[in-house]
């Protein structure tokens, strides 16, 4: 990746002035996911404030910043849409729940089994993901809601803005860390755009193109403290089964998210954040979000990238962002209405360039060719679809692989006992992959009276290994031989229905291990 990361130390200083930098960068996110999600902006912004704010202090990754996010706010749309706002705060409320006993259970663990091919392809899809929502920015309202591409000058002055972004965010690190960059470059490009009078597109600009004409004219980003209130639904049995589909993929793509930014984080930084803390500060964050009426949210990659790049490395960080957010909506409104959006998607193409995997094109001809598509697949189905079907395709595609590889890895080398049996000493795991190709080393037809089948290098993994040695038995039955099962598991041994009685037993040696298989259970 990009080397955009200014500082590798802690201290309050870069924490607070990255927080400001963050708060800045929130606003435009917040108020483009609420309208994705079919409620006002102040939902969207609320939820960044109570997100960033609760799970900077409950969860489990320090710097990471969460808020409202595009991959929660596309399930929220149907359920505003078909029963109003309230069954949404509800649903909220309910996938906190779900993220808490989460955490509590110890399921963030599960986050260590995506193997890196699909982390490669859920950061550049990410990053891809990112960069085609900036493009929505150049995009001005022409007629009564119809939109289209900015033109003439003020492209050029979009254009020219977002380079002196990202120029000032390039070498200014170079000359000073003292604040950081992204700050310096915002704070600079809105006073070139107020000293030179530009033509340019400010923050309540996009706001208002995004609103009917009639609201458009009064829009404005200055609110009131959340309040609280129980959502206004029936407490019902019919409720809950309105609710609780949106609730579980809004809990489950929340957690995947996050867990995965975490874990990116991680190796940024060169230090480990707790997976299941983080899935009880997420939850806690969604429960009060339904309660104060806030959409909810997740992780945000592109501004816990922001915070990193910053020289935010601590809960004060993500701390001071929330509040700084809040002042703003309560008392300076007017100054983040004011910001070229120019300004803001120069540093979101910054992020884009940061989190960028460019590594993964050097190495798609030296990784297998099942990983190189696995990158490809995920950092596909990433943009196409949302990030936790991807991630879950990716897994299911690379343990399919997996399964695949580790079938061909059965093998037997044969030779005769000092009895004159034949022993088949056996070598890989037998499971339900690999089953076809354990019964073709075995020859029933041929082999001689007595065949021993030696498990000291094999084992068996799941209930299909089983049946495959109760199947094995019946056909050394048919023939009229004897088949003999030596180093054999305890739990092997008592799944084992036709040919239980044909193990040899040794307590000393033989293996312990469990066999996967619900039988037991």
């Amino acid at each position: 990746m990009f080397k955009l990361i200014t500082s590798d130390q802690y201290n309050v200083k870069n924490d607070v002035l990255s927080g400001f930098t963050v708060a800045l960068a929130l606003v435009p996110e917040a108020v483009a996911f609420a309208f994705v999600a079919g409620v006002e902006p102040m939902v969207g912004l609320y939820a960044a404030f109570m997100m960033g704010l609760l799970t900077s202090v409950f969860g489990g990754r320090p710097g990471m910043i969460s808020g409202a996010t595009g991959a929660t706010a596309v399930v929220m749309v149907a359920l505003v849409a078909g029963h109003g706002v309230q069954y949404l705060f509800a649903a909220v409320v309910l996938a906190g729940v779900i993220q808490i006993l989460a955490g509590v259970l110890k399921l963030g663990k599960f986050i260590r089994m995506v193997p890196h091919p699909v982390m490669l392809g859920f950061v550049n899809g990410l990053a891809i993901v990112i960069f085609l929502a900036q493009l929505g920015q150049f995009k001005v309202e022409v007629t009564d809601g119809e939109m289209a591409w900015m033109q003439g000058e003020m492209l050029y002055t979009m254009a020219g803005l977002i380079f002196i972004t990202m120029m000032i965010m390039h070498f200014l690190p170079k000359i000073t860390t003292a604040v950081p960059s992204g700050l310096v470059a915002i704070i600079a490009v809105t006073l070139a755009v107020m000293g030179l009078d530009l033509e340019a597109r400010t923050v309540i600009d996009y706001v208002r193109d995004m609103l009917p004409a009639d609201q458009a004219a009064d829009a404005t980003l200055k609110g009131e403290l959340p309040s609280f209130a129980i959502p206004a639904v029936p407490f019902n049995l019919e409720t809950l089964s309105i609710i609780l589909p949106y609730s579980f993929v809004i809990a489950a793509i929340g957690l995947i998210e996050s867990l995965l930014t975490l874990t990116l984080i991680d190796e940024l930084t060169d230090t480990r954040g707790r997976g299941n803390r983080e899935c009880i500060g997420q939850g806690i964050a969604n429960t009060t979000n339904g309660f104060f009426g806030g959409m909810g949210g997740c992780a945000m990659i592109g501004q816990s990238m922001i915070n990193i790049n910053s020289g935010g490395r601590g809960r004060l960080s993500g701390i001071t962002a929330a509040l700084v957010l809040l002042g703003f909506i309560l008392f300076g409104a007017k100054y983040i209405e004011m910001i070229p959006l120019g300004a803001l998607v120069g540093i979101m193409f910054m992020v884009v360039l940061g989190t960028f995997e460019w590594s993964s094109f050097r190495i798609m001809r030296k990784v297998p060719f099942t990983d190189a598509f696995i990158i490809v697949l995920v950092s596909g189905v990433t943009v196409v679809f949302d990030l936790a079907i991807a991630v879950i395709v990716g897994v299911i595609v690379s343990a399919l692989v997996f399964a695949w590889k580790h079938a061909q890895h059965i093998q037997a080398d044969t030779y005769e006992d000092e009895n004159g049996y034949k022993v088949y000493d056996l070598r890989g795991p037998i499971f339900f992959g690999s089953v076809s190709n354990f019964k073709e080393l075995f020859d029933p037809k041929d082999d001689p009276e007595h065949v021993v089948i030696e498990f000291k290098r094999s084992r068996v993994s799941d209930h299909s290994g089983i049946e495959a040695l109760d199947a094995l038995a019946e056909k050394y039955k048919a023939h009229g031989k004897t088949l003999h099962l030596r180093h054999l598991s305890p739990e092997c041994r008592r799944l084992l229905k036709k040919a239980g009685n044909l193990c040899e037993v040794n307590v000393l040696e033989d293996p312990k291990y469990h066999v996967a298989t619900d039988v037991l259970a």
